[in-house]
């Protein structure tokens, strides 16, 4: 009796309207998430405990003080000084973004925008709103200093703002080819390692000497991106190298879906939604911004918080990458060892 060969299916087939279905339902689902992760912070982004400072006599300082908790309440974390030379202090030190002075009697601002742009004009427009109630209904003009202020070629800070999402898909990109070219653990550190280094160089000459979009020192900007560069890339690695694939898209949501849009870089990590802020700061594009902010306009000051957090994403990358690559030397070993086993010819048994 011959046996029933089943039909193959034919390949040239249309799919069935069901999957169809399913692929259109999937990409409006990852397209919806996309404009949430990236849309939601600049959309909800408030002032909410902004460290600021406001300098002169205790009085005035008070009266402000009141004013701005009746105007924005919660909106700034004050710290009061008794002159303008210890607000600009602070800002150098970047321990608060900006300061009101009122030690002249009329309010005057003090800010840093290369610190926070956004955070630099809500100072101004407070200011002015300060000064109006001061002069009874009237419009005088706000005396304002930008004592940190953005470099001339690129006075809005646009270069390191757009250079965010590259630092992470570089990382992203990294990870991947490193992955899918060497073999190795050992390998594959030492060539993200090189790759932070190489492309730290060429991105900050890019930003620094081509755009002008940074000051400073050029090797303390350079060491700020690299190990921004190099934390992602390692970690993503190291994800990789333990997870698989799995472990290379939790990464990926990681950077680009929770820690570029959190990343502050845009505005400031206290103008972000709640706690989101805060959550950004963890994370290496976040880190990797306010480290950069810090060595290129602040002189390194604010810089050990951020080199901390992505000296740690580094280690953990470099730690994932060394049980991922003594899992795949157990794996071998336990696959030769059944190997020899089986190729051992059977001993017969004794009569």
């Amino acid at each position: 009796m011959s046996e029933q060969v089943p039909a193959q299916a034919d390949p040239t087939a249309p799919s069935p309207w069901s999957k169809v279905a399913a692929a259109v339902a999937l990409l409006t689902v990852i397209v919806s998430v996309l404009l949430t992760a990236f849309a939601w912070p600049s959309v909800r982004s408030s002032v909410h405990d902004v460290p600021i400072a406001i300098a002169g006599p205790a009085a005035a300082v008070q009266q402000v003080t009141d004013a701005l908790e009746q105007r924005m309440p919660d909106a700034f974390e004050i710290t009061t000084v008794g002159s303008t030379a210890e607000a600009e202090r602070l800002i150098r030190d970047r321990k608060v973004y900006g300061a009101i002075d009122v030690s002249t009697g009329a309010p005057q601002v003090i800010t840093a925008t290369a610190g926070s742009a956004s955070v630099a004009q809500t100072l101004q427009s407070i200011g002015t709103a300060l000064a109006q109630a001061q002069a009874q209904g009237s419009a005088p003009a706000v005396a304002v200093r930008d004592i940190v202020a953005l470099p001339a070629d690129d006075p809005r800070g646009a270069g390191p703002a757009a250079g965010a999402l590259p630092l992470v898909m570089g990382g992203l990109l990294a990870a991947v080819l490193l992955t899918n070219l060497l073999k190795g653990t050992g390998r594959r550190v030492a060539g993200a390692l090189a790759y932070a280094v190489a492309a730290g160089l060429a991105l900050t000459a890019i930003l620094q000497f081509w755009f002008g979009s940074l000051d400073g020192s050029y090797l303390a900007n350079f060491g700020a991106v690299a190990l921004s560069i190099g934390a992602t890339a390692m970690t993503l690695l190291g994800l990789e190298s333990l997870f698989g694939y799995a472990g290379f898209g939790l990464g990926a949501v990681i950077m680009m879906l929770v820690g570029n849009p959190l990343s502050g870089s845009g505005s400031a990590p206290e103008m972000l939604p709640g706690w989101s802020g805060a959550l950004g700061q963890l994370l290496p594009p976040g880190a990797g911004n306010q480290l950069l902010r810090s060595t290129a306009f602040f002189d390194g000051h604010g810089a050990a918080p951020a080199v901390i957090v992505l000296t740690c994403w580094l280690a953990l990358g470099a730690v994932l990458c060394l049980a991922g690559g003594l899992r795949a030397r157990r794996v071998v070993a336990t696959g030769r060892a059944g190997a020899d086993e089986s190729a051992q010819p059977a001993v017969p048994a004794a009569v």
